[in-house]
Formats: C-alpha cells, sequence, structure tokens
C-alpha cells in the first residue's frame, strides 16, 4: 500500500513540475530544443506513451520524440540543432504554460519540417489567438525553416499549443518541432522622422542563435498580430525576416527579405493628408546569401508605383530608391514585393530574393 501511495505521490510531482506555469524570458522556452527526453519507460519505439514524460512539455496524440539520423523507410529525419526533436502525428499537440504580463505582444519562434503527409500545417495558438501555418512550401534545402507567429496575452498566463490538425493514413505523417522560443514585442510609433511604423524592421521575432536561415513570417491572413509590429503581409507566401549576424542588411541590425516573387509582399497604411506631397524612401539590396541575378523591387504608395532595379552579385550591398508622391486619401497603403522569384546560386532548392530595410514616409513641400 505504502509503495503505490510513493510511485503515485512521485508521478504527482512530476506531473506538477511539468505543468508548472515558468515566468517568461526572451529566448529559448524551457527544453524548447528538446534535449531533455523521456524515460525508456515512457516510450513505445518512438512514440511518447506519457503525455508528462518530455520535461517541461504537455503531449496529446501520437506524439514521437526523434533522434537526429532516424530512418523512416527511405527518409533519413535529420534535427537542425542538437540531437532531437518532436514529430506531431494526427491530431497530436504539444503544450507549455508560461507566465507573460496582460496586454503585452509575444512572438513566437519556432523550426519545423515536414516529413512525409500531403499537406502538412500547423496550429498554433494561445487563446484566445490562433492560426494555421502551412509547413507544405520548403524554403530551405535543408527541410527546416523558422516560422514566427505572435499573440497579445489576454491573462497572466499563456498556454502555448502548437497543434497539428492532419488526418493521415499514416499516423506517424506529420511535422517534426524544434526550437521553440518566445520574444516580447513592442510595437512602435510613428515619428516626426518617419509617418511609417518600424520602418528599419528592428522590432520583429526572436531569430535562434546559429539559425542561418531567417525567419519566415506568413501571411497576415494567418495571424491576428503580426510578429513584425506595424507591418503586414498581404501575400500567398511568407516573407524572411533576416539579422546582421547571418546575412547583409543595408540598415541597423534587421531587414526583410522577399523570398517568393509577387507572392511575396508586405504593407503598410499610413496617415497621410489629401492634397500634401510626401516622398516615400528605402533600400534595395540582396542578404550576401548567393542569391544572384537581375532583381526587381516593386514599390506602391497609394495610386502611384515605382520599379527599382538591382543587379546582385549575391555578396551583399544595396541601393536607395524614393517615389514623391501626393496623398489623394487620409489613409495611403505603403506595399512592396519582388517582381520575380529567384533561387540561390549554390542551392537550387532555396527561395532567395530582394532585400528591403530603412524604409521611410516623410511629408515635404512642394515644389
Amino acid at each position: 500500500m505504502w509503495g503505490v501511495t510513493v510511485v503515485s505521490l512521485v508521478l504527482l510531482l512530476i506531473a506538477t513540475a511539468n505543468s508548472a506555469v515558468v515566468p517568461f524570458r526572451d529566448g529559448i522556452l524551457p527544453n524548447g530544443d528538446f534535449e531533455l527526453g523521456p524515460k525508456p519507460s515512457d516510450m513505445k519505439g518512438t512514440e511518447v506513451i506519457n503525455k508528462m514524460a518530455i520535461p517541461s512539455w504537455e503531449v496529446t496524440g501520437f506524439v514521437e520524440y526523434i533522434s537526429s539520423g532516424h530512418k523512416q523507410g527511405d527518409m533519413l529525419l535529420v534535427v537542425p540543432a542538437g540531437k532531437f526533436a518532436v514529430r506531431l502525428g494526427n491530431e497530436a499537440s504539444i503544450k507549455q504554460r508560461i507566465k507573460v504580463v496582460k496586454g503585452m505582444y509575444y512572438s513566437l519562434t519556432f523550426s519545423a519540417a515536414r516529413t512525409c503527409a500531403q499537406d502538412e500545417r500547423l496550429n498554433i495558438s494561445v487563446a484566445p489567438d490562433s492560426g494555421v501555418i502551412p509547413v507544405q512550401t520548403v524554403y530551405s534545402s535543408s527541410g527546416w525553416d523558422l516560422y514566427a507567429w505572435a499573440f497579445q496575452a489576454e491573462s497572466e498566463v499563456a498556454e502555448i499549443v502548437i497543434h497539428n490538425p492532419g488526418e493521415e493514413e499514416d499516423p506517424a505523417c506529420g511535422p517534426l518541432i524544434d526550437g521553440v522560443a518566445m520574444r516580447a514585442l513592442y510595437p512602435p510609433r510613428p515619428t516626426n522622422k518617419n509617418i511609417l511604423k518600424n520602418g528599419g524592421f528592428e522590432e520583429g521575432p526572436l531569430v535562434l542563435p546559429g539559425s542561418t536561415t531567417g525567419v519566415l513570417i506568413p501571411p497576415f491572413i494567418e495571424d491576428d498580430h503580426t510578429p513584425l509590429p506595424g507591418w503586414m503581409v498581404e501575400s500567398l507566401k511568407a516573407v524572411k525576416y533576416v539579422d546582421t549576424e547571418h546575412f547583409s542588411v543595408p540598415q541597423g541590425r534587421r531587414a526583410i527579405e522577399l523570398v517568393a516573387g509577387k507572392e511575396s509582399a508586405i504593407a503598410q497604411v499610413a496617415r497621410t493628408i489629401i492634397g500634401k506631397t510626401y516622398v516615400l524612401s528605402f533600400a534595395v539590396g540582396d542578404a550576401n546569401n548567393a542569391c544572384k541575378g537581375s532583381m526587381v523591387v516593386e514599390a506602391f504608395a497609394g495610386r502611384d508605383t515605382l520599379k527599382v532595379p538591382y543587379e546582385s552579385r549575391g555578396t551583399g550591398g544595396f541601393k536607395r530608391a524614393s517615389i514623391r508622391f501626393v496623398a489623394v486619401s487620409t489613409r495611403t497603403r505603403v506595399m512592396f514585393y519582388s517582381t520575380f522569384y529567384a533561387m540561390r546560386s549554390d542551392d537550387f532548392s532555396s527561395l532567395c530574393g530582394p532585400v528591403i530595410d530603412d524604409v521611410k514616409l516623410i511629408s515635404v513641400r512642394k515644389r
């Protein structure tokens, strides 16, 4: 009897430790890299059979704990960092509770890779916010891409849930997840030097240390709140958030790479005065990631447009451009996209494109 009681108490303590609320701090979530794994007794092959078996996480459904180099048929599963990741099968999920500040904005960053499902996607949620992120398009040759998703905290505890809504014939088919991290967002405001918010893209999602792929920001239709404050991703495909630690950036430490032609666009709506003259200025360049060739960025400011050609050597560099226009509305939409698709010259399976940065909108006197 005492043995049963002690075992029950130990299981309760483990469950309590896993479900405990952890104070938030910028960076990888507790065991967000999944390097701390289940005990052998909590697994059946690669399947996790105890919902509290992975430290700091609670799992539901068919969740597998995968080691790098694991083989599934003819497919070799690779982990982007460290030695372990999790795979979410049909209707499977992982969740963790974090103590946050009510009303604050936060951005999640995580690595995901598709495996064998036909239409893989992930449902990310922190109640009441949720969004479905498609992972069908692979942007990098490794098969792993970093994604960002944002939410506003409605309470002092955020329950972060990553869920695979798929229903495949093989229950093991589903996305791999690794490197789950979080960052607080501080939405910038317009200034007397720039009517646009976050024109330098300095405020955005966390870029994982050691990551060389940049962070994909999905279309705004998938997000109630944007991980790129001030901007909307108004396209079918994602845009990429790049940093100076891994890429060439025209200004500051962050920029946006338009990686999917006209299917990859960002926009912002600015307050303007009808009849007043404005100048929209920006930088166009390449990220020093072997993205070579003739590129064109199309800029839109209300009814006015400008095509900016850029001849990329793929080694970094940029040019500046501007467009002068007269506002015809109290709200003017500023938008950018790339005219053409591009692929890296050293890796023909990785999408790339022109970089935009240092976007400014100011009012000027008429000539």
